[in-house]
């Protein structure tokens, strides 16, 4: 108890406050005004834009296919790159995938240049952007703003983007939810579910089980939509089909339950005759939407898929209202109040059976991500603190060989180093450092730190500053275990995948006076943390030029190596280099001297006659 004790639920404070807001408000006005023109509309309210999707049309589906779940990468290059990209640095995961029907239609918008035009020409002078839409159009709006975000990114835009549904349907799969969370966009979605509406549910049921039942499952539904769900008793039939997965998988812990493929993202919004709840955690987000489903009925299910303006008209004075526990003793600590309060707004504090899995499920929610995110950041900080000896015995070990008799520098002392316990303690640190900067990004990546950590300048300066300092080490330990020779050189296979984010952070900065300013001393750290691997690469070139007899290979290592020289020159010229770099043993300095001899001999001896430039006599 102790412990829960020190937590605070908000899900039922979080809900009064995004339903205090005009947003939800003026969001369901465009929804109704889309649904009864079936079509796109848009307007801006109090310099923001909003676009509402209709959720009356969508085109025949004659492929039986749009029933399924299609991969991100279908689409056209450059519609969502970020995700795309995500899926690319985790191949061992499954692919994003999205609900085939809907990602068609959004296509059949997106190809139309008056679709791009109207969009492009509202948000051109707002302030923020609002996406949204009701049942099949929140869906659409979802996909949209994907798109949105995706396209404002590639132009580095900071333009606010928040995305609004109404009854939607699940849109794509888990890993779908992970690339969006990975890319720090699940706060940018907030899906409003009346407790009862079936349509939020459809996608729970496995779609294997659905489709024996329904043999046209797809097409029926997005049919009822259109006619505004007027063909009753085929809703109620695909009401049957939902309703016994949903409440077998309420009364289970998932061991052995057939799980539906679609999963949730963003922030889930769910409203009762009693208040509201907000969750963000998608696990949680699930079990709810099967719990307040458990007591529903065709005709409530109906309803209140068609009465959203009754509950958004209603919450902002419902729930500023003061409530009090209807049920019992009230709690004995805020944590357990708090906990009363978001069951009794979900309407589920006098069903005993349903009221216990209820709290039990907001508890699990908070033990995943128990700190808010700003607490998260302000605790890392002080873990960075900590990591300062380990980060300043690094930077001792790298003067102590600048000023090392054996001329060697920094990065050549700790690959060429012994069993001494001071290359001992460095490496330990290194991997100390790597394991403190892993657990950022995975808190990043999960959502537990705030929107803009990453554009934060504390972050952004500190990473690059680790990146210059320790990456040399990680190099010269690469090529030092002979990692080079089983699994190729470190750029393409042995660079961690934090450095590559900690690139495009220092990237998105926004950059000072001082870029502009010309060095006139070299720098304390190489400013580009893979100089070395390029030294190596570099040294591999030579190597194989020196044997190498056929022309054509010749030229092309050749053009490999000019580059390079090129490269380190230029480096060099700009004092963009340490010191250490220019050490009169270092691996750098002597590659240079070899590529100025490799050169005098090429000129004196044709690449024809390799032996003579390896002075070797041929017998």
């Amino acid at each position: 108890m102790d412990a829960e004790t020190s937590l605070f639920e908000s899900s039922e404070m979080l809900a009064t406050f995004i339903s205090s807001t005009p947003v939800l408000q003026d969001s369901w006005r465009l929804c109704s005004l889309a649904n009864t023109s079936a079509s796109v509309v848009t307007d801006q309210v109090r310099g923001i834009a909003y676009v509402a999707f209709s959720g009356t049309i969508m085109p025949p589906l004659a492929d039986p296919s749009c029933a399924n779940l299609e991969a991100l990468d279908r689409p056209p290059d450059g519609l969502f790159p970020p995700l795309q990209q995500r899926h690319a640095q985790h191949q061992h995961e499954d692919p994003p995938m999205l609900h085939a029907a809907i990602l068609h239609h959004f296509l059949s918008l997106y190809t139309s240049p008056a679709f791009l035009n109207q969009i492009l020409t509202v948000i051109e002078k707002s302030k923020a952007v609002v996406m949204t839409g009701h049942s099949m159009g929140g869906a659409v709006a979802s996909l949209s703003a994907l798109w949105l975000l995706s396209h404002l990114q590639s132009t580095s835009s900071s333009l606010p983007v928040l995305c609004i549904t109404f009854g939607s349907p699940l849109l794509g799969n888990e890993a779908l939810s992970r690339a969006i969370l990975r890319e720090r966009w699940a706060g940018n979605f907030c899906h409003v579910v009346s407790n009862h509406d079936f349509v939020p549910r459809l996608f729970l049921a496995p779609l294997p089980s659905l489709s024996t039942q329904q043999p046209h499952f797809v097409r029926q539904f997005w049919h009822l939509l259109m006619t505004s769900l007027q063909s009753v008793l085929e809703t109620i039939q695909l009401f049957r089909s939902v309703l016994p997965f949903v409440q077998a998988s309420a009364a289970t812990t998932g061991v052995g339950w057939v799980k539906s493929p679609f999963s949730p993202f963003g922030n889930y919004l769910f409203f009762s005759e009693e208040g509201a709840v907000c969750v963000n955690d998608a696990a949680a987000a699930v079990k709810m939407l099967e719990l307040m489903f458990t007591t529903a009925s065709p005709g409530s299910s109906i309803e209140d898929h068609l009465k959203y303006g009754d509950y958004v008209g209603k919450a902002s004075w419902q729930l500023l209202m003061r409530k009090s526990f209807t049920q019992g003793e009230p709690p004995e600590s805020s944590y357990e109040a708090g906990v009363a309060l978001a069951v009794q707004s979900c309407g589920l504090a006098g069903q005993e059976s349903i009221a216990g899995p209820a709290k039990d499920c907001l508890k699990m929610a908070k033990r995943v991500n128990p700190l808010p995110p700003h607490l998260n950041s302000a605790n890392l900080a002080i873990t960075l603190s900590k990591n300062v000896p380990y980060r300043a015995q690094i930077e001792w070990f790298k003067e102590s060989c600048n000023k090392s008799g054996d001329q060697m520098g920094y990065y050549d002392s700790f690959k060429l180093r012994g069993a001494s316990k001071k290359g001992a303690k460095i490496n330990m640190n290194r991997c100390l450092l790597a394991g403190f900067w892993d657990n950022v990004i995975y808190m990043l990546e999960s959502n537990q730190l705030p929107h803009d950590f990453n554009k934060r300048a504390k972050w952004v300066n500190a990473s690059q500053f680790y990146k210059l300092l320790v990456e040399p080490l990680d190099i010269a330990e690469y090529y030092r275990t002979g990692k080079h020779r089983t699994q190729g050189h470190y750029l393409k296979n042995g660079r961690e995948k934090r450095y590559e984010i900690f690139d495009r952070w220092w990237k998105g900065r926004e950059a000072g006076d001082e870029e502009n300013n010309k060095r006139t001393s070299y720098a304390s750290l190489t400013q580009d943390s893979c100089f070395w691997a390029r030294v190596e690469e570099a040294k591999d070139w030579l190597d194989q030029v020196r044997s190498e007899s056929d022309t054509g290979r010749s030229d092309m290592l050749w053009q490999d190596i000019d580059r390079f020289e090129s490269y380190a020159t230029r480096l060099v010229e700009n004092k963009e280099v340490s010191i250490d770099v220019l050490a009169k043993n270092s691996s750098f300095t002597l590659l240079m001297e070899e590529l100025q001899d490799s050169k005098k001999k090429t000129q004196q001896f044709p690449p024809q006659f390799p032996a003579f430039w390896n002075e070797e006599m041929v017998p």
